[in-house]
């Protein structure tokens, strides 16, 4: 509880610009179908976000270095208000995408300095429980962020300046707590290759998680909208996604720490596959069915991510987890942005099913890479522990890095 209690002001930071960082995503999406946007530009905005989130990765750790902690996520909030209150100024969804690169900074930034403070504070007797704390926080808020799209009315100055107010908020947790701003880190160098040096798989894998995840938050409301859902059971539709990923945690982490991670992933993937076809074909049975299915998608997909990160952090040292980490973070950002604007092109020249069918495909490939891996390498014997890997900012493996090494 004294852990809990000394984090309390990030904790707080962090529900606050979730719930308002989190909303905008599928609020565009409603809204831009109710202001007869196409469906290739409501793709466009959530492109536009992961654009954004990715310049916020590089750039916060050394905004953070030129004027400290507190100041640095004041400009990252204040990019988000503006970002959000931009939206009530016009229509235009191009101006739209550009206020959504504004949002997107402001996630990465504020997550950097968030998790860069929290870093400083934990010691190895806390640490365990303090990421415990931030995972239930961060997953909750998240699932709050989907269900209060339900009471927003899209397309709405009201809407957007309540989620404006929130990011707001978000400022005062961090900038009124007494507890004194920890030295700045030195930013994480960003070396791709070491990723992919590291495990093939493990980068193939973070892109396939980013092409299933980015992909159905951003333009999963189109397919809600397409199979008949109203906007209220829309969130619930998003929620359930979201719920499915949390649950699928615990029990997937066992399986990695136990067998072969690259058959976790190679069996994720064909279940991800069997349930985007559920996914499709519950399209006709009802809204419990549509649930359900979007329960099933968000359990069979959002664990790869971190599996797929436990597996590369197998293969590499304790000095290289935190840079292994940004690497790992860069290859999701790219199929981040192209993910959300292929698929709901995708969806505008074959129709709703095609998102499903566009991330079985990505699955599809993973599978088959994973057992060309298999057979190039066999698996280390000592194994790092399984972690929940949030995706979050380049500087969430200075979190994870000694948790890794807990074995």
């Amino acid at each position: 509880m004294r852990t809990i209690i000394s984090f309390a002001a990030l904790f707080l930071s962090v529900i606050l610009l979730q719930l308002s960082t989190g909303g905008v995503g599928p609020l565009d999406a409603i809204s831009g179908l109710t202001l007869n946007f196409s469906t290739e530009q409501i793709g466009l905005l959530g492109s536009a976000h992961f654009l954004g989130f990715f310049v916020g990765c590089w750039w916060a750790p050394r905004l953070m270095g030129n004027v400290g902690h507190s100041r640095a996520f004041a400009v990252c909030t204040a990019l988000g208000a503006m970002g959000l209150i931009g939206h009530t100024l016009t229509d235009n969804p191009y101006i739209w995408a550009a206020l959504r690169i504004a949002s997107g900074t402001c996630v990465a930034g504020s997550y950097t300095v968030i998790e860069a403070w929290l870093n400083v504070k934990v010691t190895n007797e806390t640490r365990g429980r303090a990421m415990g704390t931030y995972r239930i926080v961060d997953m909750g808020a998240s699932l709050g962020a989907q269900l209060i799209i339900a009471v927003l009315p899209p397309a709405s100055y009201i809407s957007y300046n309540l989620l404006a107010i929130l990011c707001c908020a978000a400022l005062l947790p961090l900038t009124l707590t007494r507890a004194s701003q920890p030295e700045t880190p030195n930013a994480p160098r960003l070396r791709p290759k070491l990723a992919w040096r590291s495990s093939p798989l493990a980068v193939a894998g973070v892109i396939v998680a980013a092409l299933s995840s980015a992909s159905f938050r951003m333009v999963g409301p189109v397919y809600g909208q397409e199979v008949g859902l109203g906007v209220d059971q829309i969130a619930f539709f998003l929620a359930s996604f979201v719920l499915g990923g949390a649950m699928a945690q615990y029990p997937m982490g066992w399986l990695a720490d136990k067998y072969d991670r690259r058959w976790v992933l190679i069996w994720l993937s064909v279940a991800a596959v069997l349930s985007c076809g559920v996914t499709m074909a519950a399209s006709g049975t009802g809204t419990l069915g549509v649930m359900l299915a979007a329960w099933l998608f968000g359990f069979t997909t959002f664990p790869i991510f971190s599996v797929s990160s436990a597996h590369a952090n197998d293969f590499a040292t304790t000095e290289q987890r935190v840079e292994l980490s940004a690497a790992l973070m860069f290859w999701y950002a790219l199929g981040a942005i192209a993910s959300p604007y292929v698929s709901s092109t995708l969806i505008q020249q074959f129709g709703p099913g095609a998102l499903f069918a566009f991330v079985a495909l990505g699955h599809a490939f993973l599978i088959g890479f994973g057992l060309a891996r298999m057979r190039s390498r066999p698996t280390p014997e000592e194994r790092t522990n399984y972690v929940y890997a949030p995706r979050t900012s380049f500087t969430i493996g200075r979190l994870l890095k000694r948790s890794r090494e807990g074995r």
